[in-house]
């Protein structure tokens, strides 16, 4: 290795390739209507950090405002967007409301936890530090 070569923690490597994968995704409660407490963030949040080890993904930023909720995950090349979505969804949905049915049942009707549709934006290299900031200053309820 040369002595001027310098690790960067935004490019990950995996067998045969070298990746600076990371994608913005948001969120929205089902119908909109969620408003989530504080403890059922950090619980969502803790869930989402532990779904890492299943797609080799690492949760770099977890943060909310009212009605929706930012990650920033760095993802290999191997795992889709939407699979990752779905598994984060479906995971942080089930526990929810397995944990906390009387809030939920208040505050979201019907059968939806998250609503199906998700934002999801890449994030190159240059980008990555402006978009952990935006996400660092989402106002948390509480």
């Amino acid at each position: 290795m040369s002595p001027r070569w310098e690790p960067n923690p935004d490019i990950r490597q995996g067998p045969m390739v070298v990746y600076p994968l990371c994608a913005h995704l948001v969120f929205t409660p089902g119908y909109r209507r969620g408003r989530f407490s504080d403890e059922i963030l950090t619980r969502c949040e803790e869930v989402t950090r532990a779904i890492r080890a299943d797609f080799e993904t690492e949760l770099v930023e977890f943060n909310d405002e009212r009605d929706h909720v930012h990650l920033l995950v760095h993802h290999p090349p191997k795992v889709s967007l939407p699979r990752l979505v779905g598994s984060r969804k479906g995971v942080s949905a089930r526990r929810s409301r397995q944990e906390y049915p009387d809030h939920l049942r208040e505050h979201l009707w019907g059968a939806r936890f998250w609503s199906p549709s998700y934002f999801a934006a890449s994030c190159g290299r240059a980008a990555l530090s402006i978009v952990k900031e935006h996400i660092e200053n989402q106002k948390r309820p509480g």
